[in-house]
């Protein structure tokens, strides 16, 4: 599937608007600081990447990974590095980083349990990884909690096709247990959710996803143009509601050697 550049342009608009201020600050909790070196793996529009830029200065360096970097082009900072990566495929320079961070990567890759120590091996001894993920299993809509949340089809659609593509829908949660056996220390984790509602940076998120995954969604018998194009005015109504995927950020650091 690809992308249109306007679909994306709304989704990493939206994607920034609801959680980079969380993630910005998780970040400083672990002290990023001028001096370090950082890797974003799955820049996307390089929000992320241009703030810890700003924070790591001249004598600091940013490497910003995707596997497509169109959307990363134009960043104002000589600092930040912009590459075409795969991280499951493609080598990381070994014990290199103060601080990883990833949002919404791991969960769309099969080899998602293999990465994790990719990503550990790319630290320096005592440096930071953080990590976020959806949930988007353990808070489903709940009409008897409140009348407005519909459970739509549309949105159940795009949860089969994730499961066609080997998503794990549930990684967030993972996230925490995952950092404990790979040996990382000082571990933690905290989810956050936002309640969806029209008009909201949510719904705008929800309904570009949905737009992208359109046609596959419906090639695929998971649901109709015709309830495809109700959930989409649903999703216009005053009373629409809808509990927003678990966002989990989990943060650990590798072990300080001898």
């Amino acid at each position: 599937m690809l992308d249109t550049v306007s679909n994306a342009s709304t989704r990493f608009t939206a994607l920034s608007a609801l959680f980079d201020q969380a993630t910005t600050r998780y970040l400083a909790d672990r002290g990023v600081a001028p001096g370090w070196h950082c890797l974003e793996v799955g820049g996307g529009s390089g929000s992320i990447a241009r703030w810890l830029g700003e924070c790591v200065g001249p004598s600091g360096r940013v490497v910003a990974t995707d596997l497509d970097i169109q959307f990363m082009d134009g960043i104002p900072l000589s600092n930040v590095e912009v590459h075409r990566h795969d991280v499951t495929r493609d080598v990381l320079p070994a014990q290199a980083f103060d601080l990883i961070h990833t949002r919404m990567v791991l969960m769309h890759l099969p080899a998602r349990d293999e990465v994790l120590p990719r990503l550990l091996t790319a630290l320096k001894p005592g440096g930071w990884l953080v990590c976020e993920e959806f949930d988007r299993v353990s808070l489903p809509p709940d009409p008897t909690a409140a009348p407005g949340e519909i459970a739509l089809k549309t949105h159940q659609a795009m949860g089969h096709l994730h499961d066609d593509q080997g998503v794990d829908k549930r990684y967030g949660r993972a996230l925490f247990a995952r950092f404990r056996e790979i040996g990382l220390t000082e571990l933690g984790a905290e989810a956050r959710l936002v309640m969806v509602q029209a008009g909201s940076w949510g719904a705008r998120l929800l309904r570009a996803s949905y737009e992208r995954r359109r046609r596959a969604m419906i090639d695929a018998g998971y649901v109709t143009d015709e309830e495809f194009d109700a959930d989409l005015a649903r999703m216009e109504a005053v009373d629409f509601m809808m509990p927003s995927p678990l966002m989990w950020t989990a943060w650990g650091r590798r072990p300080l050697e001898g």
